[in-house]
């Protein structure tokens, strides 16, 4: 056992030569070049999640000082084939309201940033798509007895949530001919598509998501027994 003991002490004695100052200092040592290095990882990591979060204001920033426009509206070619087919007479379309640019459904942001129509409003953007669709299946004539007469009350794309956005449209459709009234009803549509907490991800796919909104609304038009009675010889 004494032998053990000794040769145990020799061996701390060589390690704190090795080390110059002892054993322990040199452990000592190691442990707080360790400890360095792990603070080094952290510091890194934060710094680029700092750098991770100033980008993502940045291009939030960036984004919020432009002005959207909403994309070219696209039509429901099932819906107009379906339509077609009906023995309708040939019908107009009167402006769609509220024509006042500074109106509510007139005025989007995503996350702050303006949202507008090509079109001028987004009133006149669901006016051009009506008359588009009517004269793709050959039922438009400005000069006809029968009159569609639209008023948009909402109107709205929210990217505000993390995960998914959203889209609302209700408007106020009248059918009538020769100044009768036919039909006067209230359709609305809502879509969903995915969205992100980043605003460079999210603002982008709200933007694009407008013509499906429109296009929703106008499909629930065109597949509705009302509405095709109202236009019907």
């Amino acid at each position: 056992m004494r032998r053990l003991r000794e040769k145990f002490h020799e061996r701390l004695r060589n390690l704190g030569a090795v080390s110059g100052r002892g054993g322990l200092c040199c452990t000592t040592s190691y442990i707080s070049r360790f400890s360095f290095s792990n603070n080094q990882k952290k510091e890194r990591e934060m710094a680029s999640r700092l750098r991770l979060i100033s980008m993502c204001t940045a291009a939030l920033l960036a984004t919020g000082c432009a002005q959207l426009i909403a994309p070219p509206y696209s039509s429901d070619y099932e819906a107009l084939d379906r339509l077609k087919r009906v023995p309708a007479e040939r019908v107009a379309v009167a402006t769609v309201q509220p024509t006042d640019a500074n109106n509510a459904v007139n005025n989007l942001s995503l996350r702050g940033a303006g949202f507008r129509s090509g079109s001028g409003t987004f009133a006149k953007y669901l006016e051009d798509a009506l008359v588009g669709d009517l004269k793709e299946i050959s039922l438009y004539d400005a000069a006809a007895r029968t009159r569609i007469d639209t008023v948009i009350q909402k109107n709205e794309i929210a990217v505000a949530n993390i995960s998914t956005g959203t889209g609302l449209m209700d408007v106020e459709l009248t059918v009538a001919r020769d100044g009768k009234q036919r039909l006067r009803k209230v359709y609305s549509a809502q879509t969903s598509f995915e969205s992100s907490f980043a605003g460079a991800v999210a603002i982008p796919k709200g933007q694009a998501e407008y013509p499906n909104l429109v296009r929703a609304l106008l499909r629930e038009v065109y597949t509705d027994p009302a509405f095709i009675a109202a236009i019907s010889k």
